[in-house]
């Protein structure tokens, strides 16, 4: 095996652990603590409830200057203080209906050749017994 082999393969196997272990992504919250409960789409509750409904937040928006350059997708996506924003306005909008916590919460960035936008949405509950 020739040394720009064992070079090759070891960039090769350097790149795909560094991909691993980028591969859970950006997470919607950093623990930030809301007047209701949230729990994340694959998180359970684990108290009765009666469901009032579904709340969602959406944007969509026009591609910056900035975001085209060199017509190459850069600073695209929302960074976590951004959905932290996000999931606040949510939260606003669930506790305005009566919710005691929001349950399967999800949230979706897209982008396209002239825009991005998101939307953040879930089930918005009211515990039963309180």
């Amino acid at each position: 095996m020739t040394p720009v082999n064992n070079v090759t393969r070891l960039f090769l196997f350097s790149a795909i652990l560094l991909l691993a272990g980028c591969s859970s992504g950006i997470p919607i919250s950093t623990n930030t603590k809301y007047p209701i409960e949230l729990l994340y789409d694959n998180q359970p509750l684990e108290r009765p409830y009666s469901e009032i409904g579904i709340v969602e937040i959406t944007s969509e928006d026009s591609l910056t200057a900035r975001q085209t350059q060199d017509k190459r997708m850069m600073y695209r996506g929302n960074d976590a203080k951004t959905k932290e924003l996000l999931t606040a306005r949510l939260v606003m909008k669930a506790q305005k209906i009566g919710a005691d916590a929001i349950i399967n919460v999800k949230y979706k960035y897209y982008t396209s050749v002239k825009s991005e936008g998101y939307m953040l949405s879930g089930l918005a509950v009211r515990y039963r017994g309180e």
